[in-house]
């Protein structure tokens, strides 16, 4: 199913401008205290938010302005980053508000993740490319640990671990398998990649491509036939182009 981008960008939008709305709001009441020393403290209080706030828009702009024009801009890379960061977990609320599906807002994000990760090129080298896959996409049944040691796998085809291993030598790339957020953040700082393709459902996902914050990260969605956290599938053509994408040639 394809999911717009424009879902993750309208609630940041609306969501910069609820908190505009929020501060002049409360702002206008205490302005007018009487007390020179609470006016001066809601003055300098006042001009951080502005501050603030004058960066956040700035991210939002170069965001919108990378995604139009389909080049990076580095130079406002910091302000993105603020601008998802602070905004993020407000637009998935606002989107709620609005009635729009969190699982929908979550993979509306990756959309904008991803495309902004294909706007930048040479990401990353062989050896230092690293594909985190979920325990889930192992056959619920094999009586192997992969956690520990991927080479463990008998790659008898039963599940997806035997394609991504192929692929994983293909481009000369490493393959782990995590079983939650705590692992995943383990093996990012011991294998220390230059970028992630990750593999996980739709919170996992955004909530890792956050984590990773300075860190490239293609996000691919798993498929979930028996519902989530058991015998899923991913779509190893799309793991594939992202692998392609993160080592220059996609």
């Amino acid at each position: 199913m394809k999911i717009s981008k424009r879902i993750y960008i309208g609630l940041l939008v609306a969501s910069l401008a609820m908190i505009a709305l929020i501060f002049f709001g409360v702002y206008n009441l205490v302005r007018f205290q009487e007390y020179p020393l609470f006016r001066t403290i809601t003055i300098g209080l006042a001009s951080l938010f502005l501050c603030g706030f004058v960066l956040v828009a700035a991210g939002i702009a170069a965001l919108v302005l990378t995604i139009l024009r389909e080049k990076n801009s580095p130079t406002f890379e910091g302000c993105m980053r603020m601008a998802t960061t602070f905004l993020f977990p407000i637009a998935v609320n606002l989107g709620k508000l609005f009635g729009i599906d969190r699982e929908r807002v979550w993979a509306s994000f990756i959309e904008v993740n991803n495309y902004l990760v294909r706007t930048r090129r040479n990401l990353a080298v062989k050896g230092r490319l690293v594909i985190l896959a979920p325990h889930c996409l192992q056959e619920s049944n094999c009586p192997v640990k992969i956690t520990t040691d991927i080479n463990n796998c008998r790659r008898c085809g039963k599940c997806d671990i035997c394609g991504l291993l192929e692929l994983a030598d293909k481009y000369g790339v490493t393959l782990r398998v995590a079983t939650g957020g705590t692992l995943a953040r383990k093996i990012i700082g011991e294998t220390r990649p230059q970028g992630v393709v990750a593999i996980a459902c739709e919170r996992d996902l955004s909530l890792g491509i956050q984590d990773a914050n300075h860190l490239p990260v293609m996000g691919v969605l798993n498929q979930r036939p028996y519902g989530p956290c058991q015998d899923t599938r991913v779509d190893l053509s799309r793991v594939e182009e992202a692998l392609m994408t993160m080592l220059g040639g996609g």
